[in-house]
């Protein structure tokens, strides 16, 4: 396996910092030691910690909404299936045996509370991170020949997310089989499309 290029090494360890002890309390000097890395390192790759932040956040995008990606498309599954394998995913992250790395909680509701400021742009990369995840869950139950399906991709994220903040402070999994529970009889009673309107 090749070795991290110096740029992904920084974004890993700014990455595990900021989650561990937030965004404002970690300073670049701190980054760096940790890192083993040069400043001229940083500056070549992001002009401020302001950047950092957005690059940190950008990275880790990619990686968790590609990883519930792949889960919500998994071959074989039926629609609903998929729906619900968001919440199998998340069990799995908050138990360490995704390859998210060890669960702290979310990393863009950390940013979006740090930077408060709806017009800020990390509070908008948050979001933008968040809205991408609603979005392919949205398609399966578009897929799945759901009503509204905007609205239960909205709901089922409302339970996803609040499962992330109460298996955090509780240190526990149960909140992830507790939201798959509601998620069941959400799906279950939600409305279908006719065949004939489909």
């Amino acid at each position: 396996m090749p070795r991290p290029s110096r740029r992904d090494h920084l974004v890993e360890t700014a990455t595990l910092l900021f989650n561990q002890h937030g965004f404002h309390a970690t300073g670049i000097e701190r980054i760096l030691t940790e890192g083993r890395l040069a400043k001229m390192t940083l500056y070549r790759h992001f002009p401020s910690k302001d950047a950092l932040i957005l690059g940190v956040l950008q990275e880790r995008e990619q990686a968790v909404n590609n990883w519930f990606a792949e889960t919500l498309n998994r071959p074989g599954q039926k629609p609903v299936d998929r729906l619900l394998s968001l919440f199998t995913a998340l069990e799995q992250w908050i138990e360490g045996t995704s390859p998210l790395g060890a669960f702290r909680g979310c990393l863009f509701v950390k940013a979006a509370g740090e930077f408060p400021d709806l017009a800020d742009p990390i509070h908008e990369q948050a979001a933008i991170a968040k809205q991408g995840l609603t979005d392919l869950v949205q398609a399966v139950a578009v897929e799945a020949g759901f009503k509204k399906p905007k609205l239960l991709a909205r709901q089922l994220m409302l339970l996803k997310d609040g499962a992330i903040v109460s298996a955090q402070i509780q240190g526990s999994a149960k909140p992830a089989k507790d939201a798959r529970k509601a998620a069941e009889q959400l799906i279950g009673n939600w409305p279908k499309k006719s065949k004939a309107s489909s």
